[in-house]
């Protein structure tokens, strides 16, 4: 994405904010913003057999979750603390099965617009070159002060 604007949070800040805003989670459940640079972020859910459904590949449900925390992070990244940053889509494409092992997530910036967002996310287990699933996420940018 051309004109990228600079973060305004970091890897750090990003992990403590989920934590605080999902205080029922950790990071075993909504994952670890691992890299953050200008468009891109990189999340890692860690591994755990909760994920896994029948047949013994990583969930739907989990892929989506994870699709949809990566597109949070990245918005929140170049936006700052927006609490009410909300989805308001997310079209997922399951490509192969998932293979059980710790789930990574990157997110690109499509559009960074004054009230929507849209990434591009690509998930693996594996590799990032055995894609598992690539989702589509967009969110709506509240006006205001950050929340």
């Amino acid at each position: 994405m051309a004109d990228v604007p600079p973060l305004k949070m970091t890897p750090d800040a990003l992990n403590a904010f989920m934590l605080r805003a999902f205080p029922a989670s950790d990071e075993a459940t909504i994952g670890k913003v691992m890299e953050a640079e200008p468009g891109r972020v990189l999340i890692c859910r860690p591994y755990h057999d909760s994920t896994l459904r029948p047949g013994g590949v990583i969930s739907g449900p989990t892929m989506m979750g994870l699709a949809d925390m990566a597109a949070y992070s990245l918005v929140l990244a170049h936006i700052g603390e927006v609490a009410m940053a909300v989805t308001t889509s997310l079209t997922i494409h399951f490509l192969r099965a998932c293979k059980p092992g710790d789930l990574y997530a990157e997110g690109v910036m499509l559009k960074l617009g004054r009230r929507i967002a849209t990434c591009e996310v690509t998930m693996w287990t594996e590799s990032r070159e055995r894609a598992a699933s690539k989702a589509t996420v967009a969110y709506a940018i509240p006006d205001g002060p950050a929340a």
